[in-house]
Protein backbone atom coordinates (compact mmCIF):
# COMPACT_ATOMS: atom_id res chain seq x y z
CA UNK A 1 0.00 0.00 0.00
CA UNK A 2 1.31 2.88 -1.01
CA UNK A 3 0.57 6.52 0.53
CA UNK A 4 0.19 9.20 -2.77
CA UNK A 5 0.33 12.85 -1.63
CA UNK A 6 -0.25 15.59 -4.54
CA UNK A 7 -1.04 19.18 -5.05
CA UNK A 8 -3.50 20.50 -6.73
CA UNK A 9 -4.75 24.10 -8.42
CA UNK A 10 -8.04 25.00 -8.83
CA UNK A 11 -10.48 27.66 -9.59
CA UNK A 12 -13.45 27.23 -7.37
CA UNK A 13 -15.75 29.41 -9.56
CA UNK A 14 -17.97 26.29 -10.63
CA UNK A 15 -17.36 23.93 -7.49
CA UNK A 16 -19.51 24.27 -4.32
CA UNK A 17 -16.02 24.28 -2.29
CA UNK A 18 -13.93 21.33 -2.19
CA UNK A 19 -15.01 18.49 0.20
CA UNK A 20 -17.54 16.43 -0.50
CA UNK A 21 -21.04 17.43 -0.16
CA UNK A 22 -24.54 16.04 -0.82
CA UNK A 23 -26.00 18.92 -2.52
CA UNK A 24 -23.90 19.73 -5.14
CA UNK A 25 -20.41 18.90 -6.98
CA UNK A 26 -16.87 19.78 -5.49
CA UNK A 27 -13.31 19.41 -6.25
CA UNK A 28 -12.91 16.61 -4.04
CA UNK A 29 -15.64 14.33 -6.53
CA UNK A 30 -14.23 15.22 -9.43
CA UNK A 31 -10.57 13.88 -8.07
CA UNK A 32 -11.78 11.15 -6.60
CA UNK A 33 -13.64 10.28 -10.07
CA UNK A 34 -10.67 10.84 -11.94
CA UNK A 35 -8.93 8.36 -9.49
CA UNK A 36 -11.06 5.50 -10.18
CA UNK A 37 -10.97 5.98 -13.51
CA UNK A 38 -7.15 5.67 -13.58
CA UNK A 39 -7.08 2.78 -11.14
CA UNK A 40 -10.62 0.98 -10.64
CA UNK A 41 -10.11 2.11 -6.74
CA UNK A 42 -12.64 4.14 -4.88
CA UNK A 43 -11.03 6.37 -2.72
CA UNK A 44 -11.01 8.73 0.01
CA UNK A 45 -8.76 11.40 -0.09
CA UNK A 46 -7.85 13.45 2.77
CA UNK A 47 -6.95 17.43 2.29
CA UNK A 48 -5.17 19.60 3.89
CA UNK A 49 -8.37 21.82 4.52
CA UNK A 50 -11.20 22.83 3.07
CA UNK A 51 -12.60 25.64 1.03
CA UNK A 52 -15.38 27.12 0.57
CA UNK A 53 -18.15 27.39 -2.47
CA UNK A 54 -16.64 30.15 -4.99
CA UNK A 55 -12.93 29.78 -3.17
CA UNK A 56 -9.82 28.77 -4.76
CA UNK A 57 -6.80 26.91 -4.57
CA UNK A 58 -3.37 27.48 -6.11
CA UNK A 59 -1.82 24.73 -3.14
CA UNK A 60 -3.99 22.57 -2.35
CA UNK A 61 -2.43 19.17 -0.83
CA UNK A 62 -4.00 15.29 -0.60
CA UNK A 63 -3.28 12.43 0.06
CA UNK A 64 -4.23 8.82 -0.36
CA UNK A 65 -3.22 5.29 -0.12
CA UNK A 66 -3.56 2.92 -3.38
CA UNK A 67 -1.73 -0.54 -4.45
CA UNK A 68 -1.63 0.98 -7.95
CA UNK A 69 2.12 0.45 -9.46
CA UNK A 70 2.01 3.63 -11.65
CA UNK A 71 4.97 5.42 -11.31
CA UNK A 72 4.92 8.35 -9.18
CA UNK A 73 5.77 10.89 -12.27
CA UNK A 74 2.81 9.83 -14.30
CA UNK A 75 0.31 10.45 -11.89
CA UNK A 76 0.04 14.12 -12.61
CA UNK A 77 -0.29 14.22 -16.39
CA UNK A 78 -2.57 10.66 -15.96
CA UNK A 79 -5.19 12.43 -13.56
CA UNK A 80 -5.63 15.98 -15.58
CA UNK A 81 -6.18 14.05 -18.31
CA UNK A 82 -9.85 12.67 -16.49
CA UNK A 83 -10.03 16.01 -14.72
CA UNK A 84 -12.10 19.50 -15.81
CA UNK A 85 -9.48 22.24 -17.08
CA UNK A 86 -10.19 24.04 -13.97
CA UNK A 87 -8.41 21.67 -12.02
CA UNK A 88 -5.04 20.65 -12.50
CA UNK A 89 -2.71 18.07 -10.19
CA UNK A 90 0.43 19.62 -10.47
CA UNK A 91 2.87 17.37 -8.39
CA UNK A 92 3.01 13.91 -6.62
CA UNK A 93 5.10 12.41 -4.35
CA UNK A 94 4.93 9.25 -1.82
CA UNK A 95 5.48 9.92 1.27
CA UNK A 96 5.54 7.77 4.93
CA UNK A 97 2.81 5.95 5.65
CA UNK A 98 1.77 8.15 8.24
CA UNK A 99 1.74 11.55 6.74
CA UNK A 100 -1.75 13.10 6.75
CA UNK A 101 -2.48 16.04 4.68
CA UNK A 102 -4.52 17.89 7.48
CA UNK A 103 -2.37 17.04 10.60
CA UNK A 104 0.89 17.06 8.79
CA UNK A 105 0.85 20.60 8.27
CA UNK A 106 2.53 23.08 9.93
CA UNK A 107 1.47 26.12 8.44
CA UNK A 108 -0.63 27.32 5.60
CA UNK A 109 -1.13 30.76 3.88
CA UNK A 110 -4.09 32.32 2.18
CA UNK A 111 -4.51 34.78 -0.70
CA UNK A 112 -6.85 37.42 -0.57
CA UNK A 113 -6.87 39.61 -3.73
CA UNK A 114 -8.90 42.86 -4.15
CA UNK A 115 -9.10 44.93 -7.68
CA UNK A 116 -8.54 48.65 -6.28
CA UNK A 117 -8.42 49.79 -9.97
CA UNK A 118 -11.30 52.09 -11.59
CA UNK A 119 -12.88 49.21 -13.69
CA UNK A 120 -12.88 45.52 -13.68
CA UNK A 121 -10.44 42.83 -14.89
CA UNK A 122 -12.59 41.16 -17.34
CA UNK A 123 -9.95 38.33 -17.69
CA UNK A 124 -9.50 38.03 -13.79
CA UNK A 125 -12.99 38.41 -12.16
CA UNK A 126 -13.43 35.31 -11.57
CA UNK A 127 -10.83 35.63 -8.80
CA UNK A 128 -10.45 39.01 -7.67
CA UNK A 129 -13.29 40.93 -5.43
CA UNK A 130 -13.59 44.58 -7.18
CA UNK A 131 -13.67 47.30 -4.98
CA UNK A 132 -15.56 50.42 -6.56
CA UNK A 133 -14.22 52.75 -4.33
CA UNK A 134 -10.78 54.57 -3.12
CA UNK A 135 -9.03 52.58 -0.23
CA UNK A 136 -6.59 54.15 2.10
CA UNK A 137 -3.83 50.82 1.68
CA UNK A 138 -1.43 52.47 4.27
CA UNK A 139 -4.01 52.50 6.94
CA UNK A 140 -4.93 48.11 5.90
CA UNK A 141 -1.24 47.86 6.26
CA UNK A 142 -0.85 49.20 9.50
CA UNK A 143 -3.93 47.93 10.91
CA UNK A 144 -2.98 43.71 9.68
CA UNK A 145 0.16 43.68 11.83
CA UNK A 146 -2.39 43.50 14.55
CA UNK A 147 -3.59 39.95 13.38
CA UNK A 148 -0.09 38.84 14.18
CA UNK A 149 0.12 36.82 17.11
CA UNK A 150 -1.83 34.17 19.03
CA UNK A 151 -5.37 35.43 19.44
CA UNK A 152 -8.69 33.96 20.46
CA UNK A 153 -10.23 35.00 16.41
CA UNK A 154 -13.74 34.43 18.03
CA UNK A 155 -14.52 37.93 16.14
CA UNK A 156 -13.57 36.76 13.18
CA UNK A 157 -15.31 33.11 12.92
CA UNK A 158 -18.36 32.13 11.01
CA UNK A 159 -21.02 31.91 13.46
CA UNK A 160 -21.34 28.63 12.33
CA UNK A 161 -18.44 27.42 13.56
CA UNK A 162 -18.38 24.46 15.17
CA UNK A 163 -14.62 24.42 17.21
CA UNK A 164 -15.02 24.49 20.94
CA UNK A 165 -11.67 26.63 20.76
CA UNK A 166 -11.06 29.52 18.63
CA UNK A 167 -7.43 30.86 19.65
CA UNK A 168 -5.40 30.35 16.62
CA UNK A 169 -1.55 31.91 15.54
CA UNK A 170 -0.41 33.82 12.70
CA UNK A 171 3.25 33.80 11.78
CA UNK A 172 2.67 36.29 8.66
CA UNK A 173 0.25 39.01 7.85
CA UNK A 174 1.22 41.86 5.34
CA UNK A 175 -0.35 43.52 2.00
CA UNK A 176 1.50 44.00 -1.37
CA UNK A 177 -0.03 46.12 -4.20
CA UNK A 178 0.61 45.43 -7.88
CA UNK A 179 0.39 48.52 -9.74
CA UNK A 180 1.59 47.09 -12.63
CA UNK A 181 -1.79 48.19 -14.67
CA UNK A 182 -3.11 51.21 -13.29
CA UNK A 183 -3.52 53.30 -15.86
CA UNK A 184 -2.09 56.99 -15.66
CA UNK A 185 -4.16 60.07 -14.76
CA UNK A 186 -6.62 57.67 -13.48
CA UNK A 187 -8.13 56.67 -10.03
CA UNK A 188 -6.77 52.70 -10.18
CA UNK A 189 -4.61 52.09 -7.03
CA UNK A 190 -3.52 48.32 -8.53
CA UNK A 191 -4.12 45.06 -7.38
CA UNK A 192 -4.29 44.65 -3.74
CA UNK A 193 -2.57 41.03 -2.27
CA UNK A 194 -2.91 40.33 1.34
CA UNK A 195 -1.52 37.35 2.63
CA UNK A 196 -2.08 35.94 5.76
CA UNK A 197 0.33 32.64 7.09
CA UNK A 198 -0.84 30.63 10.33
CA UNK A 199 -1.34 27.37 11.72
CA UNK A 200 -4.95 26.59 11.04
CA UNK A 201 -8.24 28.79 10.37
CA UNK A 202 -11.19 29.12 11.49
CA UNK A 203 -14.80 29.05 9.10
CA UNK A 204 -14.51 32.36 7.00
CA UNK A 205 -11.83 33.73 9.00
CA UNK A 206 -9.75 35.14 6.53
CA UNK A 207 -12.31 36.77 4.48
CA UNK A 208 -13.65 38.39 7.72
CA UNK A 209 -10.37 39.36 8.78
CA UNK A 210 -10.67 40.93 4.74
CA UNK A 211 -14.01 42.48 4.97
CA UNK A 212 -12.74 43.97 7.92
CA UNK A 213 -9.60 45.54 6.80
CA UNK A 214 -11.29 46.99 3.72
CA UNK A 215 -13.34 48.89 6.37
CA UNK A 216 -10.32 50.22 7.85
CA UNK A 217 -9.67 51.39 4.10
CA UNK A 218 -12.95 53.14 3.48
CA UNK A 219 -12.43 54.78 6.56
CA UNK A 220 -14.86 52.95 8.37
CA UNK A 221 -12.81 51.76 11.08
CA UNK A 222 -9.58 52.23 12.32
CA UNK A 223 -6.40 51.03 12.67
CA UNK A 224 -6.41 50.94 15.87
CA UNK A 225 -9.73 49.05 16.13
CA UNK A 226 -8.41 45.77 15.26
CA UNK A 227 -6.52 44.82 18.90
CA UNK A 228 -10.27 46.47 20.37
CA UNK A 229 -12.56 43.44 17.76
CA UNK A 230 -9.75 41.06 19.26
CA UNK A 231 -10.74 41.59 22.49
CA UNK A 232 -14.22 41.99 22.27
CA UNK A 233 -14.85 38.03 20.75
CA UNK A 234 -18.34 39.01 19.48
CA UNK A 235 -18.55 38.61 15.60
CA UNK A 236 -20.82 41.72 15.14
CA UNK A 237 -17.89 43.51 16.20
CA UNK A 238 -15.95 42.98 12.91
CA UNK A 239 -16.79 43.63 9.18
CA UNK A 240 -18.55 41.82 7.22
CA UNK A 241 -17.64 38.47 5.15
CA UNK A 242 -15.67 39.36 1.95
CA UNK A 243 -16.79 37.55 -1.53
CA UNK A 244 -15.34 34.43 -1.74
CA UNK A 245 -14.15 34.48 -5.28
CA UNK A 246 -10.86 36.48 -4.02
CA UNK A 247 -9.77 34.00 -1.70
CA UNK A 248 -7.33 31.35 -2.23
CA UNK A 249 -5.47 28.88 -0.32
CA UNK A 250 -1.74 29.90 -1.62
CA UNK A 251 0.33 27.02 -0.15
CA UNK A 252 1.03 24.18 2.84
CA UNK A 253 4.03 23.73 4.80
CA UNK A 254 4.93 20.75 5.43
CA UNK A 255 8.98 20.98 5.99
CA UNK A 256 9.26 19.47 8.74
CA UNK A 257 7.73 15.88 7.71
CA UNK A 258 9.26 15.53 4.31
CA UNK A 259 12.62 15.20 3.25
CA UNK A 260 10.83 15.97 -0.42
CA UNK A 261 8.65 18.90 0.10
CA UNK A 262 5.75 20.09 -2.82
Amino acid sequence: MRNLCMKVSYEGTNYNGFQTQTDGRTVQDHLEKAIKMLTGDEVKIIASGRTDAGVHAYGQVFNFHSLSAIPVERWAMALNTRLPGDIVVREAIEVPELFHSRRSAKRKTYRYTVNANQFIDVFARHTQFHHHGRLDISAMQSAIKYFIGTHDFTSFASRNSTKTCHVRTLFDAYIEVDDSMCRSASRDQGVIHTYVTGSGFLQHMVRIMMGTLLEVGEGKKSPDDIPVILAALDRTQAGPTAEGKGLTLWDVDYSVHMKKTL
